[in-house]
């Protein structure tokens, strides 16, 4: 792939999938709707947050094209438009812990502070 055309496709994953994932809450929804399908208002009630909220975070998932919606009726169902976003999140954090678990091994156990070393004498 020549340079220029990898990077616009950087700039717009960048842009679409990489901006949209910046927030923890919409990972969750992410998460959440892996599960199975929901209203916006059950995806308020497993998260603990207020639904104007959920859905200001919808809103941005559905205009990067993370999820898709169904009316039924008053109501809208959200899913997750591919699959693949939970295995690019599952692949990001497995990276993640591996990281986290190679510096641990490498910076060893916590050291006592002196306050603990006295205590123990």
């Amino acid at each position: 792939m020549d340079k220029q055309a990898l990077e616009l496709e950087v700039n717009l994953l960048h842009e679409r999938v990489c901006s949209a994932l910046s927030d923890t809450t919409r990972i969750m929804i992410l998460y959440l709707l892996d599960e199975e399908d929901h209203y916006v208002n059950e995806i308020a009630e497993a998260l603990e947050a207020p639904q104007s909220t959920i859905s200001r975070h919808l809103k941005i998932l559905r205009d990067r094209g993370l999820v898709t919606t169904e009316r039924q009726g008053t109501a809208v169902l959200y899913s997750l438009a591919d699959k693949r976003i939970i295995q690019s999140l599952d692949l990001m954090r497995a990276i993640q812990t591996d990281h986290l678990h190679a510096q641990a091994a490498i910076t060893g156990p916590v050291s006592r502070t002196k306050s603990a070393i006295k205590k123990e004498k």
